[in-house]
């Protein structure tokens, strides 16, 4: 993929249009694509650098035909002085994105380390690589990132959480708890780390599960530790579908029980128990 990219897989990288991208191009000469023995057009690194910096800077309301009178230097200036900060985040993030395909470990450990010293431990994960892996599920799921690229990052991310959480100290017995598991032939762990380090944060005793833990003994589990809360998700469809899952969730001896799911995943039809929450994101947890 790296330096061979197609307008579709800059339209999802960048977060802009297909469409938007070809009138800028032929409008604005915004790039000189490449071609292909067979006629193709594909675009290059500095291609997708480029509309990268664009697309922040269109988004804080700058105009096209202002941004591409800019030169390399200028760009990147120009994105500098940027203060929104919810683009300033999605900078850090699409930061993230080219170390991951080059399989650039030292870039990215370089650029977490530098988002701790910038905005803390806590609003890296929530404000940038929260969204970050949100958006490699979707490539992934479009094939934009090759499995072996996703499987990298993650690794790391997962060492940095893990890392996080151990920093953390011990909740007392005393202390509220919360159960968190993944339900059966569920392995997508990041975020289920990243909720153990929330709750542990808040003063919150995590009782982990981690990946494929059969419902039935979680349960169990859950009479005994007596929890306030127990937190799952499912990033593919879960064993014996999702209204079985909801149902037995709702079975566990808990205050409240959540269920959390991504948009595509929203079903009208499914029944929630009383005891049983749906939330769409970490802010709701938080």
């Amino acid at each position: 993929m790296m330096g061979n990219y197609s307008i579709k897989e800059l339209e999802r990288l960048s977060g802009i249009k297909a469409h938007t991208l070809r009138i800028w191009e032929k409008r604005y000469n915004l790039f000189e694509p490449h071609r292909t023995d067979t006629n193709i057009r594909y675009y290059s690194d500095s291609d997708l650098k480029k509309l990268l910096n664009v697309a922040i800077l269109s988004n804080d309301g700058k105009k096209i035909s202002k941004i591409v009178e800019l030169d390399e230097e200028q760009l990147k200036d120009a994105v500098s002085q940027v203060t929104n900060t919810e683009l300033i985040n999605q900078k850090r993030i699409d930061d993230l994105i080219f170390p991951m395909l080059s399989f650039d470990e030292d870039k990215i450990n370089n650029l977490l380390e530098s988002y701790y010293k910038e905005i803390g431990v806590e609003n890296t994960f929530t404000d940038v690589l929260y969204p970050f892996l949100e958006k490699v599920g979707i490539l992934w799921l479009t094939d934009g990132v090759d499995p072996a690229q996703e499987h990298f990052m993650t690794h790391i991310i997962r060492q940095k959480i893990s890392v996080a959480i151990e920093s953390l100290p011990k909740n007392s017995e005393k202390s509220k708890k919360v159960i968190l598991f993944l339900p059966e032939g569920e392995y997508h762990e990041l975020g289920l780390l990243f909720f153990a380090y929330l709750y542990k944060k808040r003063g919150v005793r995590v009782y982990y599960f981690g990946q494929s833990a059969p419902i039935k003994q979680i349960k169990k589990a859950a009479k005994v530790i007596k929890p306030n809360w127990v937190l799952t998700y499912s990033v593919i469809s879960p064993k014996g579908g999702l209204q079985s899952l909801v149902e037995e969730l709702g079975e566990c001896e808990s205050d409240e029980n959540y269920l959390l799911v991504n948009s595509f995943q929203k079903d009208a039809s499914i029944l929630y128990p009383p005891n049983v929450k749906e939330i769409t994101s970490h802010s709701e947890v938080i």
